[in-house]
This record gives C-alpha cells, sequence and structure tokens, in this order.
C-alpha cells in the first residue's frame, strides 16, 4: 500500500483527496435543493445523506493519512544509515487523529440520524458531556496532525539532501502538506523521483 501512494501521479491522488469529497459536496447540495423545488422533505434527504457520512470521512481520512505515513515511513529507505529517524512517535500521534475522525464521524452521523428520525433536538447533557470529552481528544488529534506533517515533510527533505536538516530547510514541505490540495501537485513528483531512483538502486545492487 505504501508503494501504491509514493507511486501513484500527483492527479491520482487529487482527484481521489480533492476531487470526489468536491463531487459528494455538490451532489449533497444538488440533493437538497432538488427536495425543496419538488416540494420533498428536506430532512429526509439530509438524513440520508448523513448515512453516508461516516463512510465518506473514513475514505478520506485513510486517503489523506496514507498519504502522510507513506511518505514518511517509505522514504525511510532512501535515507543515510546515520540519518535513519525513529518512527514510533509519528505512528502513535498519526493514529490519533485518525481513530479520533472515525469515531467523531460515526458518533455525529448516529447522533444526527437518531434526532431526526425522532423528530427530536439532540439531548442539552448528552451534547455538553460529549463536547468535554471531545475536546481534549479534538487538541490531539490537532497535534497528531501537525506533527505527522512535520515529521513527513523532514523525512523527505533529508532524504532529497542526504544530510540533516532543520525546519527552514523543509518548512516549504510543511506547509505544502499542510495545503495538500497545492502542494500534491509539487510534491508528489519529486516522491516520484525519489522512488524511482530508490528502485534503481535495489535492482543494482
Amino acid at each position: 500500500m505504501i508503494d501504491r501512494f509514493l507511486k501513484a501521479k500527483h492527479w491520482q491522488l487529487f482527484t481521489l483527496m480533492v476531487g470526489i469529497p468536491v463531487v459528494f459536496q455538490i451532489v449533497v447540495m444538488i440533493t437538497i435543493i432538488s427536495a425543496i423545488h419538488t416540494e420533498a422533505n428536506p430532512e429526509v434527504q439530509m438524513l440520508n445523506m448523513f448515512t453516508f457520512f461516516p463512510v465518506f470521512m473514513i475514505l478520506y481520512a485513510s486517503l489523506l493519512f496514507g498519504w502522510f505515513w507513506s511518505i514518511a515511513l517509505g522514504l525511510q529507505k532512501k535515507l543515510p544509515d546515520h540519518l535513519t529517524m525513529k518512527t514510533r512517535n509519528f505512528k502513535i500521534w498519526l493514529l490519533i487523529p485518525f481513530i479520533y475522525i472515525v469515531g467523531i464521524s460515526i458518533f455525529v452521523g448516529g447522533m444526527f440520524s437518531t434526532a431526526m428520525q425522532n423528530a427530536t433536538e439532540p439531548n442539552g447533557a448528552m451534547v455538553a458531556m460529549s463536547t468535554a470529552i471531545i475536546l481534549p481528544l479534538h487538541l490531539a488529534s490537532m497535534f497528531g496532525i501537525v506533527y505527522s506533517m512535520y515529521f513527513a515533510a523532514k523525512t523527505l527533505k533529508t532524504a532529497e539532501l542526504q544530510r540533516p536538516v532543520k525546519f527552514a530547510d523543509f518548512a516549504p514541505e510543511f506547509f505544502m502538506l499542510w495545503f495538500y490540495f497545492v502542494g500534491i501537485w509539487i510534491l508528489q513528483p519529486r516522491i516520484n523521483k525519489l522512488v524511482a531512483t530508490l528502485n534503481t538502486d535495489d535492482n543494482r545492487i
């Protein structure tokens, strides 16, 4: 799976990580607007859309974090032995936001679906309790995402320069991962080049 991410073309990843979400949002809006104009019940249409929300978010998170995972771990082979990076913390901090997004997607989708089916508003006490639990997890998730981008960007730049790097060296890569919908067009060709070089070196051995 890592090799598939690393060898994928920029337009392929862009289509999966950006194109599909945009199409999904367009479909949702068209469905709701169509229901309003045809005097159908828009709440029912929204309920139907929410049934797909957890699946959509899990797919989206899998693609985005799978890309980060592949960069950080797949390019370790390209690093010199004395620059090999410890990946334990990266794995933990990447899994935290992934698990959080999966859990919150299922929870929110289920909560709204239940509320709409029963024609009731979400219970205030439950919402307050959920907020108290979700807030620290959300903050941890945000840190995990930032750390994952930091580690992936550092790995990519170290693999390219073949020397120790400081944040100033890989700051552009970090922000391109942050704004991945633009950065993917610049970073992925460089990743493809590194992987091609790695495969060539393996064939020579």
